[in-house]
């Protein structure tokens, strides 16, 4: 996954120098709450790279030239290895990654079959799009996580290059052919409902994540600032929407 100009600042610690945010994770994984809602969100950030991979693999096909075709194999390459990443600390955590990951599978293959791309450039958009808003949600979280498990879910979220890449695609086929930007707008408005409807139902299912969303485990975050946060987020939508050349 990748924010790929860093559209959103990662908030400030909202609980400074004391709480879970500046908590190693033995400490902090006393809570049985909080270490739930972790596991819970490492299997669905681990699923989702799993998927990113899947989703790479299956554009490359689409790639109009070798060049192209190399560069999204490179890219599944990083995504796979942010897989390897999450799996491994679950494991080292004792928890089981299929089981960890297994409650997000189908709410992820549901949103990518209801949005699979008709052809390559709808893929690039899916995945700049689709990705950064799924990263920016996890940056958001990250701020309020042990200094652990925040390092690596920031690593995790290290640029693979597919944002750069979608965009000097992406406009280059706009700027050949200007009735493309429409068509492409249409397409990046639906994935952003659609991906922001798949977020809020993954969390509603969750009762760890959800309380660590509404204040309980993580310090500082009450529904008023979910709000801000799912703010932050379309914003950085429309600024993404902007450097492809479309209208948010």
């Amino acid at each position: 996954m990748e924010t790929p100009d860093h559209a959103t600042d990662t908030p400030a610690d909202p609980s400074g120098t004391t709480g879970i945010a500046a908590q190693d994770w033995a400490t902090a994984a006393a809570d049985p709450q909080y270490r739930a809602a972790v596991v819970d969100l490492l299997g669905a950030l681990a699923y989702g790279e799993l998927a990113a991979f899947e989703r790479l693999a299956d554009d490359a096909k689409l790639a109009p030239t070798l060049g192209d075709k190399a560069e999204l194999a490179k890219m599944a390459a990083a995504e796979f290895h942010h897989f390897e990443q999450l799996t491994e600390r679950l494991t080292a955590v004792d928890e089981e990654p299929t089981a960890a990951m297994e409650p997000f599978a189908k709410a992820l293959d549901d949103f990518h079959r209801q949005t699979a791309p008709s052809d390559w450039l709808e893929g690039l958009v899916k995945a700049y799009v689709g990705d950064s808003i799924a990263s920016d949600f996890y940056r958001e979280v990250a701020a309020r996580l042990d200094t652990d498990t925040r390092s690596l879910v920031l690593s995790v979220l290290d640029d693979t290059g597919h944002g750069n890449f979608a965009v000097e695609k992406v406009r280059a086929a706009i700027e050949a052919d200007p009735r493309v930007g429409g068509r492409l707008a249409l397409w990046a408005r639906r994935l952003m409902g659609e991906a922001l409807s798949q977020a809020q139902r993954v969390v509603a299912d969750r009762d760890a994540l959800s309380t660590m969303l509404v204040g309980g485990v993580a310090d500082g975050f009450d529904l008023a600032e979910v709000g801000r946060m799912f703010s932050r987020i379309t914003e950085a939508h429309t600024k993404r929407m902007a450097a492809l050349g479309l209208a948010a």
